[in-house]
């Protein structure tokens, strides 16, 4: 971590400003100079709780306070990050909570009005920053899994929904907030798709919802496999929940598990095992990765913030240009999941009669 640390004020006072963002900065040592939420005292109990020293009425007040001398923490629900942008002052520093809009068009709204703002603006896709995934590329640029020939991220959990009901009712829900983070991870080891395949689905027990399951195929051509699967509603106890990230190599194979997902919101410890050709018969080893996805992996989103204003990075990794990219993978899978597949009845010529 760098000496010069700039100030964090964060906007908003939820579940995962609680969760995530503030236990990962007490983590760092960040300096957070203060909050602002609608309800003012969920903001004053979040305060008391990690000696934040000021709290305020309203984001006028905020900003007349700061300036851009802070970064802005913004973390309300996609629908209100264009108003929020806009009481900004041009030139500001932002981290903006995923996803960047619930649409392909809310998202380029936000990143037209952040580049005519000129905002250092970075959006909060943070698992490609999570320790695990932090060292599964440091192994991949050593070379010790080779070229790469297929990533898939697994995920068969049971997902209290409950938590968040701001979800219910929208009308697109498990690829943009939760399978995002897997297109964007894989985007972070791949770069853009030259197509995407998915499918995303409801469940009869959660009709409020509009999916809880999706799988998607990103497509790198035919040397490469990147698939992401989820199923939220495996509601059968948590012995055969699972989810993880598995990279194959042409060399070996690296397996982390997402422990934080399995039995939510308790979670269970994270794995990570390796394995190389080079050493027969086969073994798999182990290593013991200190930090998880939540809250640690919100230390790489803010640090590249910091990083970014302080001058040290030209801009942050995860900047609102990079997450465009990210959202238009998002709007590719919705729009494959509605057109569908090729119908039988085209295949093939239909079956004569008898």
């Amino acid at each position: 971590m760098a000496e010069k640390r700039t100030p964090i004020c964060i906007i908003g006072a939820g579940g995962i400003v609680k969760d995530a963002h503030l236990p990962a900065y007490k983590i760092a040592g960040f300096t957070v100079g203060g909050i602002v939420n609608r309800n003012r005292q969920k903001a004053e109990v979040l305060a008391t709780e990690f000696s934040i020293p000021h709290v305020y009425d309203t984001l006028e007040a905020l900003v007349a306070e700061y300036g851009t001398d802070v970064i802005y923490d913004y973390a309300l629900p996609a629908s209100e990050t264009v108003p929020v942008l806009r009481q900004l002052p041009d030139k500001a520093t932002v981290l903006i909570q995923k996803p960047l809009g619930e649409s392909i068009e809310e998202a380029r709204a936000i990143l037209d009005l952040a580049h005519a703002k000129q905002l250092n603006a970075g959006v909060n896709f943070q698992l490609r920053f999570a320790p695990n995934v932090t060292e599964a590329k440091k192994m991949i640029r050593e070379g010790v899994i080779g070229t790469l020939t297929d990533i898939e991220v697994y995920v068969n959990v049971y997902t209290p929904w409950n938590l968040w009901s701001f979800l219910f009712g929208k009308p697109r829900m498990e690829i943009n907030y939760h399978s995002v983070h897997y297109i964007d991870l894989i985007r972070s080891f791949l770069g853009n798709p030259d197509t995407v395949y998915a499918k995303t689905f409801k469940h009869p027990d959660s009709p409020e919802l509009a999916s809880v399951k999706s799988t998607i195929i990103m497509d790198y051509g035919d040397s490469i496999r990147a698939v992401i699967h989820t199923n939220h509603h495996h509601d059968f106890g948590y012995k055969h929940q699972g989810a993880h990230i598995k990279i194959e190599g042409t060399l070996g194979v690296i397996k982390m598990s997402l422990g934080v997902l399995i039995d939510y919101p308790h979670g269970v410890p994270d794995t990570f095992e390796y394995a190389v050709v080079d050493k027969q018969p086969v073994q798999w080893q182990s290593k013991q990765i200190e930090g998880t996805w939540f809250p640690h992996a919100f230390i790489g989103t803010m640090q590249q913030m910091m990083d970014a204003k302080e001058g040290r990075i030209e801009r942050p990794e995860n900047n609102i240009d990079d997450a465009f990219e990210t959202m238009r993978c998002v709007e590719a899978a919705y729009v494959s999941s509605a057109h569908g597949g090729i119908p039988l009845k085209e295949v093939g010529g239909a079956p004569e009669e008898a």
